[in-house]
């Protein structure tokens, strides 16, 4: 572990905050008040803070429909999180997008959409912006295994590296395009040897394995802001609940509940957690304090979106594209 203490602590905390924000949209999604899909992230908390710790409010993050701890960990707001999955006028896209369309512009989280690879040719607009203006601010795209599929990838990354562009293609691989698994949708190779093709540089990291994460970005990151042009990071990662809502579905038959056992033995949080216990960074009682901590604050945010108001009808063609 060559990060310090605090930075330790720090990637600890901010994968829990994920986690138990998470956790707590599964307990309330039964109620029928959230009347958003969701998509949850309970199990890819490492690459979502090994990423986003190692960028500032000013460099740009573009998601997918997965895009919690995404949000979360780029510096989002809770109370408008959760006002947003609540549909409130206090949300962060104002109660119009819900889940799969989270926007703050104040923390560089330019937007997140359902749209597979959608956000990807947005982001390369963005990374051609900053590259014009000279700016030492990055892109960070997060896409899934999926989105390599999509022709617009191929052409987005050739674009990138065409124009020498200050952005970071992170691929977050968790081998299931909703329920089909990677090796049956694309002949035996990795997804790192497609991105190679186009002569950007390439890393593969563990994607539970929070220090990997963010030691690998860190120096991917560095060169770019030194102008070396795109960079893409493969990170093997997985899901533990069902693709899309709350629950777990392991006994639909896509996935065996043995592939699923054995990714949550790796679950990151539990992994970083034993790493600083061994080496005396943390210990139960600070670990009891920074739940508590995180739980009170998920629940005051939770009430902020409960008490919030709901759009009102005259705003209906507001914050939209219109002709």
């Amino acid at each position: 572990m060559t990060a310090n203490q605090e930075k330790l602590l720090s990637f600890f905390q901010e994968l829990l905050y994920i986690r138990l924000v998470e956790e707590k949209i599964c307990d309330l999604y039964p109620g029928q008040e959230m009347r958003c899909p969701v998509h949850i992230s309970i199990g890819q908390e490492a690459t979502a803070v090994g990423v986003c710790l190692n960028i500032t409010s000013q460099d740009m993050v573009f998601s997918n429909h997965r895009s919690h701890g995404h949000y979360l960990a780029k510096g989002g707001d809770l109370d408008r999180f959760f006002a947003e999955l609540y549909g409130k006028n206090s949300g962060c896209s104002k109660g119009r997008g819900g889940s799969m369309h989270l926007v703050d512009l104040s923390v560089g989280f330019m937007g997140a959409t359902a749209i597979v690879s959608g956000t990807i040719p947005v982001a390369v607009g963005a990374a051609l912006t900053l590259s014009i203006k000279n700016a030492r601010d990055i892109v960070v795209v997060f896409l899934g295994d999926g989105a390599v599929e999509e022709g617009v990838f191929y052409e987005s990354i050739n674009f990138a590296k065409l124009k020498n562009l200050p952005i970071l293609f992170f691929c977050e691989n968790n081998f299931y395009s909703v329920y089909t698994h990677i090796n049956d949708r694309q002949p035996k190779r990795k997804i790192i040897d497609l991105a190679k093709c186009h002569g950007v540089d390439c890393y593969e990291v563990d994607g539970n394995d929070v220090i990997d994460v963010y030691e690998t970005t860190g120096q991917a990151i560095t060169k770019i802001r030194n102008g070396g042009g795109p960079a893409f990071i493969e990170a093997a990662t997985y899901r533990w609940r069902e693709h899309c809502g709350p629950n777990f579905d392991n006994n639909i038959g896509y996935r065996t509940e043995e592939e699923f056992l054995s990714w949550k033995r790796n679950d990151p949080i539990n992994q970083l957690k034993e790493k600083l216990l061994a080496n005396n960074i943390l210990n139960p009682d600070k670990i009891a304090v920074i739940t508590e901590m995180i739980n009170k604050k998920i629940d005051e945010a939770v009430k902020f979106a409960k008490s919030s108001p709901y759009p009102d009808k005259s705003e209906l063609n507001k914050y939209i594209y219109a002709e």
